[in-house]
C-alpha cells in the first residue's frame, strides 16, 4: 500500500494570478507528488493549493514551495482581509494513507527545522506537532498577525518561535507548519454590510467563545462584494458537520434581521462531509457514505473485483 500525505498550504497571495500559478509549478516539479487544487481570493489576498504523495515527496515540495514564495511575496506589501504572519502563512500535513499522525508531527518537524536553516524563516509549530499546548490553535500564534509578531518576537520570550531566530525574514514574515486532521474550510456569507453583525455571528458559534464544538470563526468584510461573510474552519466535521455550522450562523443571522446570502467550501472537502450534509437535508433514512456511487466504484476497481 502507497503511503499518502495531504498538505494544504496557504500563501499570502491572492491577486497575481501569475504569481500563485509559479508557486503552484514548483510543487508539480517535484516527481511523485499529484497536485490537485489551487483556489484563490483577491479579497482575502490568500490562496490555498492541495497536494498529496508520499511523506518524502511531499517534505520536498513544500519546502519548495515555502521557498519560492519566500522570493515571491513581500509581506510588507500585503494587505487583505486574512489574518496572516508570512508569505507561507500555514503549512499542514495531514495522514490520508497507510500514515500515521506520529509520522506527519514528524514530517512538520522536519520541515520546520530546514525552512529555519536554510530559508531564515522563523517556524512555529501548531495543532498535533505543538510543542506547547496553547500553540494547537492556529489564532494564538497569529495574534496581531505580521506587524504586531515582528514588533513582539525579539522581546517577548513566549513568543520565541520553535525553529529559527526570534527575527521575522525581512519580506516572508514566519511560517507556521504542523499536523492534523482534515478539516472543511466554509464560508457563510450574509446579506448585509454590516461586518460588526459578522463578527458577532462569529463570535456566538465559534468553539473558544462557548459555540460550536471544533469551530473557528471570524467575521469578515468582503468589499468587492458588499457583503460580508462569517468565515469559518471545522476542525472535525463529524462533530460539527458542514450543515450544523450552516443553520447556526443563519439563525443567529435572523436574530439581527439579516438572510444568509450564500456559502462556499474553499479548497477540497472530504465526501463524507458533503453526503452527510444532503443526507440531513433531504432528511434520508439510514443513508451511509458507502452508497455514493463514485465511493464504491473507486473501492471496487481498487480491490480489482469487478465480478460482483
Amino acid at each position: 500500500m502507497v503511503k499518502l500525505v495531504e498538505c494544504v498550504p496557504n500563501f499570502s497571495e491572492g491577486r497575481r494570478k501569475e504569481v500563485i500559478e509559479e508557486i503552484a509549478g514548483t510543487i508539480r516539479g517535484i516527481p511523485g507528488i499529484y497536485f490537485l487544487d489551487a483556489e484563490y481570493d483577491k479579497n482575502h489576498n490568500r490562496s490555498v493549493m492541495t497536494f498529496v504523495g508520499p511523506p518524502e515527496p511531499v517534505m520536498q515540495a513544500a519546502f519548495a514551495a515555502i521557498a519560492k514564495a519566500s522570493e515571491l511575496i513581500d509581506l510588507t506589501k500585503h494587505e487583505g482581509e486574512h489574518p496572516r504572519i508570512g508569505a507561507t502563512d500555514v503549512m499542514p500535513f495531514i495522514p490520508i494513507e497507510d500514515v500515521t499522525m506520529k509520522e506527519c508531527v514528524t514530517m512538520a518537524k522536519e520541515v520546520g527545522k530546514a525552512v529555519a536553516e536554510y530559508l531564515h524563516i522563523p517556524v512555529y509549530l501548531y495543532e498535533e506537532a505543538a510543542t506547547r499546548e496553547d500553540r494547537k490553535n492556529l489564532a494564538n500564534i497569529r495574534k496581531g498577525e505580521s506587524e504586531g509578531l515582528r514588533a513582539d518576537v525579539e522581546t517577548n520570550p513566549d513568543r520565541k518561535p520553535d525553529f529559527g531566530e526570534a527575527k521575522l525574514h525581512p519580506t516572508a514574515g514566519a511560517t507556521v507548519i504542523g499536523a492534523r486532521y482534515p478539516l472543511v474550510a466554509y464560508n457563510v456569507y450574509l446579506d448585509t454590510k454590516d461586518i460588526d453583525i459578522a463578527k458577532k455571528i462569529a463570535k456566538k458559534v465559534r468553539f473558544k467563545d462557548g459555540g460550536l464544538p471544533h469551530v473557528k470563526a471570524l467575521g469578515m468584510e468582503i468589499q468587492e462584494r458588499g457583503l460580508v461573510q462569517v468565515s469559518m474552519n471545522l476542525t472535525n466535521y463529524e462533530v460539527t458537520p458542514v450543515h450544523v455550522a450552516f443553520e447556526a450562523v443563519k439563525a443567529e443571522a435572523e436574530k439581527f434581521g439579516v438572510r444568509v446570502h450564500s456559502s462556499e467550501i474553499v479548497g477540497l472537502v472530504p465526501m463524507k462531509a458533503i453526503a452527510e450534509t444532503a443526507a440531513s437535508y433531504l432528511k434520508m433514512e439510514s443513508f451511509t457514505v458507502g452508497q455514493v456511487l463514485e465511493k464504491k466504484m473507486a473501492e471496487v476497481m481498487k480491490k480489482g473485483d469487478g465480478k460482483k
